[in-house]
């Protein structure tokens, strides 16, 4: 990793999220085992000030960038992967609403001081009958419009840190206007409420429960955003917090098994196994897959904070997110080559790598979107 380090202020941060290994890595397995959020490990974050790394100075964050966001995530990831991908949410979260500054001064103004007192927000966009957002479905949960405000109804699936979220910048279809808007929800308005559903294989921890509001009341201005219909939004490099958090576990998969394979030496032996050939073309096919997709992975990164080279950039964020994430199930199952039968025993941590790893696959873009877009831009190219 020191080769991707390239401040001061980076090796600081990694310091301080370093302080917190210990900790963090010896709760990932009860974690995961009971399907619990880790909710003392987000406030340790947010105590240590890392829920508003990706404010802007001007409203009293760090101002960190998104290279900077990869680099912390996916080290926070190798420690623990529920951890990171939930407070990932938040700081893209952030760090994508400041860079827009679509909404009104005062909106963000009041944000900012919200996230300063120590809050967490994320999106609340899925929803079981329209599957992943990104595929164009219209929300069933609606907004009508009263006297002053609006009325909120529906239910969202997979609302990652819902345990803890201050605030849920919710997607609605607003019938008046013809338009999906967002809608930034505290979590004790009257008629919101968290619906614990989550009981999954994979990111047993990330609290990523149905979000449920019946007859939510809410003023005027907290219809916050309302999307252009004719420009929809591209990914952002803001979402390249959810490559980041599956790098890092492969890293902590790679680093688990070259260890063993360091220290391991059956009597069948004259030492460890990581003499014997099969086992060190495993470890290399690791450390290229590392390599491969850690490069893609921050080179989009740095490119996307060039405000000079983003405009040129197409398809390249869903290509760090396809790459590293298929790359990182290449890694974890090499490692478990490495390690053998003991990989799958409850209590070796690569058996939950191997779970969590493939969470990734079903966050946005889809792979199958990725390379369709790929295509269709390849086509309409070669026509100009």
């Amino acid at each position: 990793m020191d080769l991707f380090i390239r401040s001061e202020q980076q090796q600081s941060w990694l310091n301080k999220l370093q302080e917190k290994e210990d900790k963090f890595k010896n709760l990932s397995a009860q974690i995961d085992e009971q399907g619990i959020f880790p909710k003392e490990n987000i406030e340790d974050l947010v105590h240590l000030g890392y829920t508003k790394i990706t404010l802007p100075k001007e409203f009293g964050g760090e101002g960190l960038n998104v290279y900077d966001m990869v680099l912390f995530q996916e080290t926070l990831a190798s420690y623990d992967s529920n951890t990171a991908l939930s407070i990932g949410w938040h700081l893209g979260t952030v760090g994508e609403i400041y860079e827009k500054k679509a909404w009104t001064p005062e909106n963000l103004d009041f944000l900012a001081k919200e996230i300063l007192n120590g809050a967490v927000v994320n999106r609340s966009v899925s929803e079981a009958q329209t599957g992943s957002p990104t595929r164009g479905g219209r929300p069933g949960t609606n907004a009508v419009k009263i006297e002053n405000g609006w009325v909120l109804n529906g239910r969202k699936t997979f609302t990652t840190a819902s345990p803890i979220l201050t605030y849920f910048l919710t997607s609605a279809w607003v019938e008046e206007k013809q338009s999906i808007g967002f809608f930034l929800l505290h979590r004790d308005l009257p008629g919101l409420s968290v619906d614990e559903t989550w009981n999954v294989m994979s990111m047993r921890g990330t609290g990523s429960h149905d979000l449920v509001l019946e007859n939510v009341r809410v003023e005027d201005t907290k219809l916050i955003e309302l999307p252009d219909k004719k420009n929809p939004a591209k990914f952002g490099g803001w979402s390249l917090h959810i490559p980041a958090t599956y790098l890092g576990i492969a890293q902590a998969a790679r680093n688990y098994a070259v260890h063993f394979a360091n220290h391991h030496a059956p009597n069948s032996l004259k030492g460890p196994i990581s003499q014997l050939p099969n086992v060190q073309q495993h470890i290399g096919e690791i450390e290229l897959e590392l390599a491969q997709a850690r490069h893609v992975l921050y080179s989009v990164a740095s490119a996307y904070d060039d405000t000079d080279r983003r405009p040129y950039l197409t398809n390249e964020i869903a290509i760090a997110k396809h790459t590293v994430i298929n790359s990182a199930i290449k890694i974890v199952d090499q490692a478990m080559r490495v390690v053998g039968a003991k990989s799958l025993q409850l209590t070796n941590p690569l058996q939950r790598y191997y779970r969590d790893v493939r969470a990734g696959l079903h966050n946005p873009p889809m792979d199958d979107m990725t390379i369709k877009n790929l295509a269709m831009t390849a086509l309409k190219e070669d026509e100009k």
